[in-house]
Order: C-alpha cells, then structure tokens, then sequence
C-alpha cells in the first residue's frame, strides 16, 4: 500500500523531478515509511510506501528490473502473489524479493497486460517497457485502488498520481470546473464516474482497465473485466440452501485472503451485519488477539450518534481486543477542515468525517483493517431496490429514490454558465440500456457495485484510512465473491428486507441481535441538521468573498437552504446544504 505518482512526456521534453517530488510530498500519509524515485529519458516514477508485506528493502519502490527491462510503480496488494509466484517459478522465473511487486512485473513478461486477470486483490501500477518507451496504467476491477491523469495544456505531457491533490500540487492542472462532473455530484449523490471529475484537467482512469500508452502519446484502453448477471436455467432452479453454501465458502476464502501480511490485521466493526460477520468468520477461523475499532458521536434533535451496543456484543461474543472513540462535538467541528484536506474529490458523505477519526485511533495499533463496504452493493440492503424489482420504467424509479435533485431543480441551484444537459440522467440511461441483465433490479445492482460504490463508499474509505497511513481492505469485493452474488436469483437477496441470503448465512456465525434490528449507518447527527454552530460554519464557507466570486451556485437557491436545512433533505437523507458547501469547502481548501 502507497502513493504512486509518475510523468512521462511524448515530444523529448525532459520530465519535471520537481514536479515529482512535489506529489510525493502531498502522498507521504500514503506511505510515511520510505520514499525512492526512478529517473530515466521520458519517464520518471515517484513511490511512498507504506510496509505491509515484505517490510525489507528487497521490495523497495519504484522497483527496476534491469535484465527485464521493466520498472514498476505500484499501489495495493495482490492476495494471491504467492500462489502466482510458485507458477512463475516453475517457468523458471527467479525472484530477488518476497514481496508482490515483483510478482506483478515477473507476470507482466510472462501474460502481458492480460497478466491482470490472473490477479486477485486491489491494485493501481503504472509499468515502462525500457526499449519501447511504452507505458502500461491498470486498476483493479472494482476501482479499489485509485489513479488520476492529468494530460496538461500541451497534451505532451501525461502525469499520474493515487491522489487528486497531488496532481494539483505539480502544478498545470486545468482547475475549471467540469460541467459533467458538477451534474453528477449534484445529481448522482455526489458519484463521479470515471473518467471525469469536477476539475476539467484530471480524470480517472477506470475501474477493471489497461491503458497501454505508446512512446509517442497514443493509447488504447482495454476492459478486461465485467460483471455478469446471467444464470443458466440451472443456476435459477438452484436451492437457496447451496447458494448460501456456496456464498459462505467464497466468503471466507475472501476474508481469509485479507490477512495476508507482515504485520497486524484489524477490523473496523460498525456492529453492522457485514464487519460483525467479517469478525465471526475470522474468530471461527481460529484467529486470536483480534483488534476491533468503533467510532460514535454525540447525539443531536434525539437521535443517537453510536451503535455501540451492537458492536460491544460483538466484541464481547468474540473476545476481539476492542476499541472505542467517542467524537465530541468540539472536536468534530474542528476536525473538518483536515477532513476536506484529505479528499481527493469532494465527498458528501457523513462518513468521511466517522472514517478519518476513527482510521486516525487506528493507526495508533494497527496498519491493516479489514471492513465492510461493499455487501449491500453486491447482496441488494439498500432501501430502493425492493420497488425496482418489478418496475416498468427502472430508469424514473432509479432516479427517483436515489437522485439528490431532478434537473429542473439544479437548473434553480448552478449558475447557468455552468448548466447544460441532463448528464446524469443520460448517464443512467445509457448503463441501463447497456447493462448485460434485462431484470430492472439487477440494472441498478450493477450499476451500483461498478460505478456507485466505486466513487462513494470505497472512494470514502481509501481517502480517509490512507490519511493516516492505514491500509483498508475489503473482502466483500472480492471479485469471485462478486460474480457469485451477481449470480444469485434476487428474490434470495430481497428477502428479510434486503441482504435476505447474507443475514441467513450471518446466522450461523454472529448473534441475531445484530442481524434482526433496522439497517444502521454511520450516524452523525450534528452534521445531518446543520444547525448552531455547524449552520454557522456552512453559512460562511457559502456566504465568504471567495464563494461569491466563483458565483457556481444561484444566491436565492443558498439563501433558501441556510433559511431552513432540515427542509431540504434528499431521498437518500442528506443535507442539501451540507452538500453545496462541501464542495465549495473542498474547492477552497484546495486553492480552487
């Protein structure tokens, strides 16, 4: 786990080193524990490292392999490298490390870009081929792991970076804002789907893509990987009984592959269905000395800030060696500008502020934790797909429980210089249309698990952990795990209100205190109702000189929400106005 960061120019220029140094400045809470540089021709690569796996300086970042002819910057961890390591010594390949890193560029000769598909785990890497000049970028299929571009005014020069931020500090960065990156976050709940961002000079490469970049600057991009919702008559006569079965195992396969390490794996336990059952498998598993992390806030207008009780049953149940954070409110308030600091792209979750106090305890024991994200993408928990499931018209449906404003009322809300199409709509229209299943309900799984998750709560959780050094892995996305899901008939996966298939098999590991009880969140009450001294905060972030300036949005639609933000909530309970200035926030925080 790291920041990478990199340059390479097509027309002989030199590459910038200073700009390079500059970017890993911004990344060392990536990677506080060693630093290296690779310089050559028109390429240089920039690592942080954080020691996880193979902590010596055998695997050492950028890693060059000089008889190979390859140099490798890479972000992540491949859970399966020493099973691929085995078969690339059996083709006579030796290796100098114990790391992945190596595995990763050993592969790369051997299958070529396509050496991706043989990979299991979480990974963002940029490759050069020495004699070619060429230049390969890839990211894992579910986008865990992050990689921004950003091409320049001259397009002869490409940089790269596992933060947004970084990109910004080397400097000719087009930072106009993206009319199609500002519908979405004002529309699709702040998703962004790749390659676009807010800022019209960096995109993303995507989730589950190759992006072989020649000598000269042409490239083409390959998908090597989809999710597939199609079942055989077979597979839709099944037994719920196998299918849980079979979930179960993969379940555990995934979890077990995430403790794969040279030092300490931890859980963050919300006391949820899906990090309660992480921790049963584990313990069941004969894992002992288990370290578990909570967070809760303050209460506000009645409504609690903590699901302490849950995640307290578990610790009990389990015997883990559990640790709890209480946020102030005090304290919270004065943690959100290092909160914004820590986004790559503005984030309108509640939860970041939860995951970055939370990861900052965390870090202080451990700097490995599995969680949760991700089940209730994949085994349908959330409240708008039960109406989905017979919909004739999915698209108005989808939008209509999951879209935080309709266009006509973000027409009311943007300054019209920046107004234009209905992209978001269109954008759901065009997946929909698209997508491999003609069942509405799996449209939006699918559009959820490898678009939405991707840009919200995975994007979420790397942000924040990474601030403090921390690694997050995910077993829920792990890829098998995630066909299999896909292939379950979804009347299994409604059941008991949603997640029905994953709480039977919860069942048999965790008590059914935890299961049986309404879906939580990461509550934050205080920042939910926006008042005193948080309405405060937002009204002058919206109200100050450089906001007016910048005049994105209409001055009667931010009168209307600071007159009363609890009257402006959307589908999915979120704070209109917390929304519109958390980007401002963002954009100020970032010199934008």
């Amino acid at each position: 786990m790291c920041g990478i960061c990199g340059e390479v120019t097509f027309d002989g220029a030199p590459v910038s080193l200073e700009a390079i140094e500059k970017m890993m400045d911004t990344m060392v809470p990536r990677g506080p524990d060693a630093a290296g540089v690779y310089l050559r021709d028109q390429v240089v690569f920039g690592h942080r490292r954080l020691k996880i796996i193979d902590l010596s300086e055998r695997s050492h970042q950028p890693m060059v392999d000089l008889e190979l002819g390859l140099s490798i910057a890479f972000n992540g961890c491949l859970y399966n490298y020493p099973e691929l390591r085995r078969e690339l010594e059996g083709k006579g390949y030796g290796f100098h490390s114990d790391g992945d890193t190596e595995v990763i560029l050993k592969a790369f000769v051997e299958w070529g870009p396509d050496c991706v598909r043989r990979f299991q785990g979480m990974f963002a890497f940029a490759i050069q081929e020495r004699e070619s000049g060429r230049l390969i970028l890839a990211r894992d299929r579910l986008g865990i792991k992050p990689l921004y571009l950003s091409y320049g005014a001259s397009g002869k020069r490409l940089r790269f970076a596992s933060s947004l931020l970084a990109l910004l500090s080397a400097g000719d960065v087009d930072t106009a804002i993206n009319p199609i990156g500002l519908h979405h976050y004002m529309t699709f709940h702040a998703v962004v789907p790749p390659p676009h961002t807010i800022l019209k000079g960096v995109e993303k490469l995507p989730p589950a893509t190759v992006r072989i970049i020649e000598a000269d600057g042409r490239f083409r991009d390959k998908q090597y990987w989809e999710l597939n919702f199609a079942r055989t008559d077979e597979e839709e006569r099944r037994p719920v009984e196998e299918w849980r079965s079979e979930i179960m195992d993969s379940l555990k396969r995934a979890v077990s592959r995430r403790m794969i390490a040279d030092v300490p794996v931890g859980v963050l336990l919300s006391g949820g269905v899906d990090s309660s059952l992480i921790v049963g498998l584990l313990a069941e598993a004969g894992q002992t000395g288990l370290k578990t992390f909570s967070v809760g806030f303050e209460e506000a207008h009645g409504e609690k800030g903590d699901e302490f009780q849950y995640s307290d049953l578990i610790a009990r149940h389990f015997g883990t060696d559990h640790y709890k954070t209480v946020v102030s409110s005090d304290r919270l308030l004065s943690s959100l500008p290092k909160v914004f600091a820590s986004m790559s792209e503005p984030m309108v979750s509640y939860d970041n502020v939860g995951f970055y106090l939370l990861s900052e305890q965390v870090s202080q024991h451990v700097k490995v934790v599995q969680s949760g994200q991700g089940a209730d993408e994949i085994f349908a928990g959330y409240h708008w797909y039960p109406p989905l499931e017979k919909t004739n018209d999915p698209l108005h449906d989808y939008a209509k429980v999951f879209f935080d404003r309709d266009h006509q009322e973000y027409m009311s809300a943007i300054s019209p210089d920046h107004v234009s199409d209905d992209y978001s709509r269109a954008f759901v229209d065009a997946h929909f249309s698209s997508n491999n299943t003609p069942h509405p309900l799996e449209k939006a799984l699918g559009l959820d698990t490898t678009v939405m998750l991707v840009d919200d709560p995975v994007k979420r959780v790397d942000n924040m952990t990474m601030a403090w050094g921390l690694e997050a892995r995910v077993p829920f996305l792990d890829h098998e795990l995630v066909e299999l899901a896909a292939k379950v008939p979804a009347s299994h996966k409604l059941a008991s209100g949603g997640k029905g298939i994953l709480k039977d098999i919860a069942r048999e590991v965790i008590p059914e205190a935890v299961i049986d009880r309404p879906k939580g969140y990461f509550p934050v009450p205080a920042l939910k109702y926006v008042d005193g001294e948080y309405l405060d905060f937002v009204s002058d972030i919206l109200n100050s000189q450089t906001a007016k300036e910048r005049g994105l949005f209409q001055d009667d639609y931010v009168d209307m929400l600071l007159g009363d933000p609890t009257a402006h909530i959307t589908p999915l309970k979120g704070s209109k106005i917390w929304q519109i200035a958390t980007l401002e926030m963002w954009l100020q925080t970032n010199g934008i």
